[in-house]
């Protein structure tokens, strides 16, 4: 779009100009105007600068240019005057300087090789043309050779060389048998950069006596053909196998070069076997996604366009299942001069100053030199007004005699660019090119474009005005445009007028007079509707239109935008179309179009026919697809959808949902764009840059969304700079002398433009140095080493691409590397709060010191000794970290009447400082642990013994013992209690006078002078009377009750083995009178036949055993029932595991009491069980 400049407003007249262009006026290519003013001449075409000429044919040499008056032409040939009139075959074109030489009569194409150069002159200067090369192709015969047969056994590498002849232009060269049939490649089997045929092993089916390399010259569409090379694969008795080894290129690196814009080829293949499969890696790098191909199954690397960003080392692998080897190639990129800024045209006026600018890069730098009118500046004919500095002349105050056309010669080894640039001194008065009284009708609300076309030199300034009177545009609505046209971007009514446009510079002045008239805009006020109609009826649409009374309106109708049938069913009369006798082919979308010479608008309705009655109960459905998508009013960040609906399915549309797809970024991947009310059928839709959309549309009903429709045209919208800058900034250093800095990239939907990249800019928060910036590619994370510790930076980070720069971006701040703290905390003291508490106070340290962010204090304790046995042992240290800058802490769990040792240290994100002197406390006396055992020996019929260790823990220094018992009666009643103080060097003790055949509970603790530590408990009883003991055993050792005891056992014995065969046998034992007695017919099972009750079989013997049952009703385990049982472990069966099988929990009986009846063995019945269940 022209660069515009906008017009503010004021109440003197508004004068609006045109900045002068002193570097480049193009002369327009007005035909009046070209036949007055005088030009320099320019070249417009001319061969190329290496002509390669097929020698069957005419040679022509082409030189054509343009100029005022025009040009005359003379040519040198290998750098001397070439008279062309002294040669007959030779012959110059009319008005053109195109050489043709007729070698097809006589003569030879060699005899005109040579370097051509074109000159085209006039009296404003010289243009020359490239220096153009021209030979004759050359498809030269292979040498006669004699080949013997190659004989091999099968497994061994081979190669057959091709060395084709040389050629201009260089041969394609192409296996093939005696049949011109390719000979079949693969990664076993492949031909080389260099036309030969490689075999990393060959096989029997190698064998045939018809290779042959065939050299393709298409400049004279010839083929030349080499003799055939037989081979014989004998098949081998044990083919071994090896390692991978290279063909070509030979040894472990070689060196490349390439060109810039040229097609990087590298080759590696390998022989081996099995055949080994090759890999390319960019040893420094990635390789270009888009510009990378791999070609001759991967043995082949191309990257097209190369440039020299990728120049490097690149490594080829080949791997096969014995090893694997590489080769490195070390590519270079070197470049011929290509343009950074080639000259441009200059046309001053007299006085004037210019510049010619002439701009160039390669590898290497290439040199620049200069030429006036085809000779070199240093032994043209001296101009004042001109001064040459490098890559730059630089005009002053410039005269007719100053126009010649200058020549830019940028050269380097590889190559040179010869660039053309007038510059053309004119004194013109202003023209106005625009043809006078021309008449602009402009639809009211649109853009209005008036044309002043204009030409002067200099340069003139350009003025409008509007109204006869000649008043001045005062209001800020208009815009105008460089080449002097001006706009009014929203056209009304009051716009309509007279406009005049005036040209001025220091020559002279021309005017032009052009009239605007706004009209009013077309519209249909009644626009046809949607229709169902039956088979065989008539239906109408209606359309009615206003438009502008000066203009004359034309209304058509299209049916699926075409023409209406020609059919009498079809009649148009006013705002009116009829169909009569509808068909089903009569269906479709009917449009009505309304236009003018200015305007044109047009309204659809849908016609649908359906058969006639009976009418069939409507069917409910989420709407058809959407179809028909258009994509209108393509502009760079908006784009106008439309659509047409498909069946409603007898539920009115209430919205559609418009989806876009980004192929370049997000292929396959669908995403909301906007929704729509389902009467609307046009959707304006907001874009975002560098996206290639395709969009789709989904119709919604009550009943549901439809299915996608078809996917739109794609629509790329032009790149621009990015909108955004990355987020989540951070600056925070991994190393004392470093700050990292990352952020969160944005992704390709982001970037708006080819070429993301981030430039990061850093400076110290406290410091007045400047802003250190680097550009970086599409990466997350920059580190700037040399940064003194822990300082405070001020840190952002902006996007940019090809396009430009994002907005600027926000400043963060971040710290560079922390190290560890310096000092170590002061004045720490400990305050003993009790026997197992303790509060550590310090001073903070300075916070320079810290070195990084301060975490917080660590406080290391450990005990050093036992006061109570006053012997030292190693105890492992124990931690506690305090956060922030407190200044105090609590130590919990410590051992009373303990040593104590500890140190605190300050804690940043690297690590601790040093420690502080350690100090030590001691910890009071506390109670103690219960003792660790007590048990009762020696029992006697009035006395008991007792033994006891003293507690694990003591906590201090013990003082005494307490005993206190009491008897318990049959009754499980307590009797009195009694107190006993034994002394603390005591661990057994002997009760006397007790009661005989008594149970005795004892409680027992220790003391220190803390206090009455944890009491353990046990119980014990006192033997009978002998007397009664004696009967007893009396009674136990008769030989009838012996002989009873043993009788009862042998017949449960019998009895149980008789259940156990019964059981084995699966037999069923009729229960039916015992069911009789409690019948109930909801539970009962019944026979279906007889409707009699159901025999139980054994299969319910094997259900699962019921949930504790292996317990006596003394809750009691023994090990010999459970050797692996929890219960060893503990009192209960209510137990836990953590998540790493630590135990947890007791299995104290916390679980309830179970009922008598729920002690029952659920066992199988065995002699043993039902002995023990006797006794």
């Amino acid at each position: 779009m022209p660069k515009k400049k906008h017009l503010s407003a004021g109440r003197v007249p508004l004068i609006l100009f045109l900045c002068q262009m002193i570097s480049a006026l193009d002369v327009p290519l007005d035909p009046k105007l070209l036949e007055d003013l005088v030009q320099p001449p320019t070249i417009t075409q001319q061969s190329p600068k290496d002509y390669i000429i097929d020698p069957r044919e005419n040679i022509v040499i082409q030189c054509e240019a343009k100029g005022k008056p025009p040009p005359s032409f003379s040519w040198t040939r290998n750098g001397t005057h070439f008279d062309i009139d002294k040669d007959p075959l030779i012959t110059m074109k009319p008005g053109s300087g195109t050489l043709i030489i007729n070698i097809m009569s006589e003569g030879k194409a060699e005899t005109y090789e040579g370097i051509y150069q074109c000159t085209a002159r006039n009296e404003r200067g010289a243009a020359i043309s490239n220096n153009i090369i021209v030979r004759p192709s050359r498809s030269p015969l292979w040498t006669k050779e004699k080949l013997k047969p190659i004989i091999l056994p099968s497994g061994q590498s081979l190669i057959l060389s091709c060395r084709p002849p040389i050629g201009l232009p260089p041969a394609i060269i192409f296996w093939m048998d005696n049949s011109f049939q390719r000979l079949p490649q693969s990664e076993r089997v492949s031909q080389g950069l260099n036309g030969d045929l490689y075999f990393s092993n060959v096989l029997p089916e190698d064998t045939r006596d018809d290779y042959i390399c065939y050299a393709r010259f298409n400049h004279t569409q010839t083929i030349q053909q080499k003799q055939p090379i037989s081979l014989k694969v004998i098949l081998a008795k044990s083919n071994r196998e090896r390692p991978p080894t290279f063909l070509t290129p030979e040894g472990n690196a070689s060196n490349k070069e390439e060109l810039r814009g040229n097609v990087l080829s590298l080759e590696c293949i390998a022989e081996g076997l099995p055949t080994p499969l090759i890999y390319w890696i960019k040893e420094d790098g990635i390789l270009p996604i888009n510009r990378t191909f791999y070609r001759n199954f991967q043995k082949t690397l191309q990257i097209i366009q190369v440039s020299e960003a990728d120049s490097g080392n690149y490594q080829c692998i080949a791997k096969n299942a014995l090893g694997a080897i590489h080769h490195t190639i070390s590519v270079t990129v070197k470049a011929a001069p290509y343009w950074i800024m080639a000259p441009q045209n200059l046309v001053l006026s007299p006085g004037e100053d210019g510049a010619l600018i002439c701009r160039a890069n390669g590898n290497p730098k290439p040199r620049i030199s200069w030429l006036s009118n085809g000779v070199p500046i240093e032994i043209a004919p001296h101009d004042p007004s001109r001064k040459i500095n490098g890559d730059t002349i630089i005009f002053s105050n410039v005269q007719e005699r100053s126009s010649a056309v200058y020549q830019c010669n940028a050269s380097n080894e590889y190559g040179y660019l010869l660039g053309n640039a007038f510059v053309n001194v004119l004194a013109e008065p202003p023209r106005i090119l625009t043809s006078a009284n021309t008449l602009y009708q402009v639809i009211a609300n649109r853009p209005a474009l008036l044309d002043c076309a204009f030409f002067g030199s200099p340069l003139p300034t350009i003025e409008w005005f509007k109204g006869a009177k000649g008043s001045a545009l005062r209001e800020d609505i208009y815009v105008l445009h460089e080449n002097g046209t001006l706009e009014i971007p929203v056209a009304q009514k009051d716009s309509t007028g007279t406009y005049t446009c005036v040209a001025r510079n220091k020559l002279g002045m021309a005017k032009n007079e052009v009239h605007l008239e706004i009209k009013d805009p077309t519209r249909i006020i009644k626009q046809p509707e949607y229709a169902v109609v039956q088979r065989g009826s008539t239906v109408s649409f209606e359309c009615k239109v206003k438009h502008d009374h000066t203009l004359i309106s034309t209304v058509i109708w299209l049916k699926d935008n075409g023409e209406l049938p020609s059919e009498g069913r079809f009649t148009i009369d006013k705002d009116h179309l009829e169909v009569a006798d509808v068909s089903d082919s009569d269906g479709g979308t009917y449009t009505c179009v309304a236009n003018t010479t200015l305007d044109s608008v047009s309204a659809s309705a849908v016609l649908s026919v359906v058969a006639p009655t009976p009418t069939p109960a409507p069917i409910y459905d989420v709407p058809n697809p959407p179809f028909d998508l258009e994509l209108t009013d393509q502009l760079d960040k908006s784009v106008q959808l439309s659509w047409t609906p498909g069946d409603d399915n007898n539920s009115p549309i209430t919205k559609f949902i418009i989806e876009y797809e980004d192929a370049m970024h997000e292929a396959g991947l669908w995403h909301y764009q906007a929704e729509v009310p389902g009467t609307q059928t046009t959707a304006q839709l907001k874009l975002s840059p560098y996206v290639n959309y395709s969009f789709r549309v989904m119709a919604e009903n009550s009943l549901g969304r439809s299915l996608p429709s078809e996917t739109s045209e794609q629509y790329f919208t032009k790149a621009a700079e990015p909108d955004k800058n990355p987020m989540t900034v951070e600056g925070l250093g991994s190393e004392p002398d470093n700050l990292v800095i990352t952020w969160q990239p944005l992704n390709g939907f982001e970037s708006n433009g080819p070429g993301l990249q981030y430039k990061v800019s850093w400076r110290q928060k406290d410091g007045d140095d400047e802003w250190t910036s680097v550009v970086v590619a599409n990466v997350s994370k920059y580190i700037v080493s040399g940064t003194p510790t822990f300082v405070p930076y001020l840190i952002k980070v902006q996007a940019l691409n090809d396009v430009g720069f994002a907005p600027e971006p926000a400043v963060v701040m971040g710290h560079s590397g922390e190290d560890l703290p310096m000092v170590a905390p002061g004045n720490v003291h400990v305050n003993v709060v009790n026997s197992t508490l303790a509060e550590v106070h310090w001073d903070p340290v300075p916070l320079k010191s810290v070195r990084g962010h301060l975490q917080g204090y660590r406080i290391y304790y450990w005990k050093a000794q036992s006061s109570s046995k006053r012997n030292r042992r190693h105890i492992e240290k124990k931690i506690l970290t305090f956060q922030g800058s407190k200044t105090h802490g609590m130590l919990p769990g410590l051992e009373p009447f303990s040593h104590y040792t500890l140190h605190v240290r300050v804690v940043n994100g690297k690590g601790e400082g040093p420690a502080s002197p350690t100090r030590v406390f001691h910890t009071p006396e506390g109670v103690p642990s219960a003792p660790s055992s007590l048990k009762i020996v020696n029992p006697t019929l009035d006395s008991l013994t007792l033994e006891w260790d003293p507690p694990s823990h003591p906590n201090g220094i013990l003082t005494e013992y307490t005993l206190k018992y009491q008897p318990i009666n049959s009754t499980h009643e307590l009797g009195p209690l009694v107190d006993l103080k034994i002394p603390a060097n005591k661990t057994r003790w002997t009760l006397k006078n007790l009661n005989f055949s008594t149970r005795y509970k004892f409680y027992f603790y220790a003391q220190t002078s803390a206090g009455s530590g944890s009491q353990i408990t046990e119980e014990a009883v006192t033997i009978m009377d002998e007397a009664m003991a004696s009967r007893q055993v009396d009674i136990a050792t008769q030989g009838w009750f012996i002989g009873l005891m043993c009788a009862v056992a042998l017949l449960i014995l019998i009895l149980l083995i008789v259940c156990f065969i019964r059981r084995n046998k699966g037999g069923k034992y009729p229960v039916k009178e015992k069911e009789d007695a409690h019948a109930d017919p909801e539970i009962q099972p019944m026979k279906e036949d007889d409707g009699t009750f159901g025999e139980y079989s054994d299969a319910e013997d094997h259900k699962p055993l019921k949930k504790g049952s292996r317990t006596p009703s003394d809750r009691t385990v023994k090990k010999e029932d459970s050797d692996d049982s929890l219960v060893d472990y503990g009192e209960g069966v209510n137990g836990q595991f953590n998540e790493d099988g630590s135990f947890i929990g007791q299995y104290s009986g916390k679980k309830e009491k179970e009922p008598a009846e729920g002690n029952e063995s659920s066992e199988a019945p065995s002699p043993v069980n039902a002995m023990n269940s006797f006794v």
